[in-house]
């Protein structure tokens, strides 16, 4: 059966590590934009990800920041992935993913207008830039940086991409399900939408929404029994 991975983001406390770990989380995001409510420090997140088991990624999220200032990050927190949130050129963010030795994530902000064409060149811009690229990251476009903690229109993103990109934007609990039955992405990643407030975390909400996306994987697999497994 194919396994949608699973990001929790905005991580700021050792308990909420504990709870994403527990519950079956893939990654774990860490934010370094001060004026994100989410932000930790780089000496918090190193403490944060030392206690991180095996095979459970630590995502660093960026927006706009520097060459120097993530060089800095990755010198106490040893993140594993880059987020890049803000806007970012392609080259920037080849140049920075080269000089950490990270392989990257960008983030696309889906707008009402954005086709299919638009992603598949985005993609593609990325790509071609470095071989650091990861996937995109596609959330919903708000005028400001980080979540919006709202929902784009699923069907916008084009089949060929889904299997290979990361849904964001306005998850929950309950929408999680049909989100992935529908788009039947590679991860979906979720901050808002398993919080009891803006940067703390629910243990119940994160099982919850984990146990939501694993039914989502067994829903897909019983409709569709003949398609190959990953």
């Amino acid at each position: 059966m194919h396994r949608t991975r699973i990001k929790i983001c905005g991580i700021t406390r050792e308990e909420d590590v504990r709870a994403a770990v527990q519950a079956g989380a893939d990654a774990l995001g860490f934010v370094f934009y001060a004026p994100s409510p989410r932000y930790v420090t780089a000496q918090q997140a190193g403490a944060l990800i030392a206690a991180l088991p095996p095979f459970v990624t630590p995502v660093a999220l960026f927006v706009n920041a520097t060459l120097d200032e993530v060089v800095e990050v990755a010198r106490h927190a040893p993140f594993a992935l880059l987020q890049f949130h803000g806007d970012e050129t392609p080259e920037q963010c080849a140049a920075i993913a080269a000089a950490v030795g990270r392989p990257f994530m960008r983030v696309f902000r889906m707008k009402p207008d954005t086709s299919a064409a638009d992603l598949l060149e985005y993609e593609h811009q990325y790509r071609a830039a470095s071989p650091l690229f990861s996937s995109l990251l596609l959330d919903t476009f708000v005028d400001a940086y980080g979540g919006a903690g709202k929902v784009f229109d699923w069907s916008l993103i084009p089949k060929e991409l889904a299997p290979r990109a990361v849904l964001s934007g306005g998850l929950s609990v309950n929408n999680a399900t049909d989100a992935v039955v529908r788009v039947r992405p590679f991860a979906v990643d979720i901050s808002s939408g398993v919080e009891a407030q803006k940067g703390i975390k629910d243990a119940r909400k994160i099982a919850a929404f984990i146990d939501a996306v694993r039914a989502a994987d067994a829903t897909y697999e019983s409709d569709n029994p003949h398609e190959s497994s990953s």
